[in-house]
């Protein structure tokens, strides 16, 4: 840590705002938020063991620290988001960009139109926007019908000048270019069609009717007549729309996450006036997150984002994780210019509607799984041959093992051994090794030795399938150590390699120099993810033998 970083550190305030992290290059690598700004990034530097992998690395890359202070942690939590979108640091978790996902718009023109927007930085002064929506399919069916019940003006400019074109004469369009609409009843359909995107189908369907009645008593019967057919479209409409409660002013988004490999699939049910009226469903492939903060980034961006059409409550059980519930209803209130509850899902309405969620979800998520598994495989062929020749093995990597060792000063030593089978992680192979033979004393040596001799042992037993390709977390040294075990053990047609972080080389038994490979390279990839799964995978073990440790201390035990 340099000097200036120091006296950084010593100068913090007890207040809330955003603290901003850069490396000697000079480049904003995190941003954060703080209720009291000194106790959160002290935090930082005053842990000497992180359990987390990106933490230490992050930690590790900072040299030097600005921090800006606001009124309010709601103030600081709209400032965090800004900077976010603004420096994209590596180390924040970055979703999608939401210009993938479209966005109805009305257009602010005296006659407006409803068309579909593909837009990232939303210009107020263009018109409406609502979304975003996640199935561009569905979108354009929802267009067509809006066109059909809602005849707004479809085209820019008039098509002629004297005459209205095909849209009018298909009832498709009230033909205002030829004055054949007043303006007041062109705004009212406009504003029919706001409340069908914002959910509000009983006050629509309550205008429509009342509509209705007055065509009909002033003799308009070829209006009553149209506006009757659009009735009964809304109606059968709706009438498909799944009922979940009896309560027709519920209004609720329901939120789940499921995570399983690398995925993380989140579906949005979007309950209005007591129908499910959307489902929208996310997609990311995030290697080793946290859940927490990755679902905490999700919440903020996908609600910052949305335009109108906010549920009264946001119900998920992963908001409880979260925690800072003032803190988000407060910035929800600012967001949707009204009271926004969140809930944790706790009620027996609130757990099936729960259940409904994760159901969906789980088909996201094994979809997404699905088309991954696909991908990886085609791509895995490619990827496999390139490193057997690259790093000349004998044996072409079906199947890939590392190993990694993790304790505090020798206590609580324990080894992970995770497993990749044509490039995908097979989790049910994946073993744990608590270490006998160096207890007290740290020694990676003799931990490694002691794991790949219990691990070699098992070799054609069931569930112990011979790896192809062993990978060992270190440099030249440490692959030189596991050689001699090896060689003692008199295993001599399984590939060993050891992959050192400090420069991601790749070192090969009896070569000097080690095989660099490119730095965008897929291969690469692979074994840095597998690198740090084994890492990931002994921390966990070794955290939970600490705590086990600690509470039998404090029992006596």
């Amino acid at each position: 840590m340099n000097d200036q970083l120091k006296q950084t550190l010593k100068l913090l305030p007890s207040l809330p705002g955003c603290y901003i992290y850069y490396n000697k290059e000079g480049e904003v690598i995190y941003v954060g938020k703080a209720k009291v700004l000194k106790r959160r990034v002290l935090s930082y530097f005053n842990r000497k063991h992180h359990d987390s992998v990106k933490v230490q690395v992050l930690v590790s890359q900072i040299e030097r620290l600005e921090y800006i202070i606001t009124n309010t942690e709601v103030e600081a939590l709209i400032l965090e988001s800004h900077l976010i979108k603004k420096h994209k640091p590596r180390y924040n978790i970055l979703l999608k960009d939401d210009k993938k996902y479209p966005y109805f718009l009305i257009t602010d023109e005296d006659f407006p139109r409803i068309s579909i927007v593909r837009k990232k930085n939303m210009n107020p002064e263009k018109g409406k926007y609502y979304g975003p929506y996640t199935d561009i399919r569905a979108m354009h069916a929802t267009l067509d019908f809006l066109k059909k019940i809602f005849p707004l003006k479809q085209c820019k400019s008039p098509k002629f000048k004297d005459r209205p074109c095909l849209y009018y004469h298909i009832g498709r369009c009230l033909a205002p270019c030829q004055k054949l609409v007043t303006s007041e009843e062109y705004k009212a359909i406009v504003a029919q069609a706001e409340l069908f995107l914002s959910g509000k189908q009983s006050e629509l369907m309550k205008q429509l009717q009342e509509q209705m009645q007055k065509y009909s008593e002033s003799e308009q019967f070829e209006k009553a007549a149209k506006l009757r057919d659009s009735y009964l479209d809304l109606k059968k409409t709706l009438e498909k729309q799944k009922v979940v409660y009896e309560n027709t002013k519920l209004n609720e988004d329901i939120i789940s996450l499921l995570a399983d490999d690398g995925i993380f699939a989140i579906v949005i049910l979007m309950i209005r006036e007591g129908r499910l009226i959307d489902k929208k469903d996310f997609v990311y492939e995030v290697e080793n997150e946290d859940r927490k903060e990755f679902f905490a980034t999700f919440f903020k961006e996908y609600y910052s984002t949305l335009t109108l059409g906010y549920p009264d409550r946001i119900v998920s059980n992963e908001l409880e994780a979260i925690g800072e519930k003032p803190l988000y209803e407060e910035w929800l209130e600012i967001l949707a210019q009204k009271k926004v509850r969140i809930s944790y899902g706790k009620s027996a309405q609130g757990k099936e509607l729960q259940a409904l969620a994760d159901k969906n979800a789980k088909v996201v998520l094994d979809n997404a799984k699905l088309t991954k598994m696909s991908k990886i495989r085609d791509d895995f062929n490619e990827i496999g041959s390139y490193l057997a020749e690259k790093l000349q093995l004998k044996n072409f990597p079906h199947r890939i093992e590392c190993y990694d060792i993790s304790h505090i000063q020798g206590t609580n030593t324990v080894a992970s051994m995770v497993t990749f089978i044509n490039g995908l992680s097979k989790k049910s192979e994946y073993k744990k090794f608590k270490i006998k033979t160096t207890e007290g004393k740290p020694d990676d040596f003799l931990s490694m030795k002691e794991v790949l001799t219990r691990r070699l042992e098992h070799l054609g037993e069931k569930n112990w399938d011979k790896p192809d390709l062993m990978i060992i977390d270190g440099g030249k040294g440490q692959l030189s150590s596991v050689m001699e075990i090896i060689h003692q053990l008199g295993v001599n047609d399984i590939d060993v390699v050891s992959l050192a972080k400090r420069n991601e080389e790749v070192f090969l038994p009896e070569k000097s120099d080690p095989v660099i490979l490119p730095r965008n390279s897929s291969a690469l990839f692979l074994f840095q993810r597998i690198r740090d799964e084994a890492h990931r995978f002994a921390i966990t073990y070794h955290r939970k033998l600490r705590s086990k440790s600690m509470t039998n201390k404090i029992n006596g035990t």
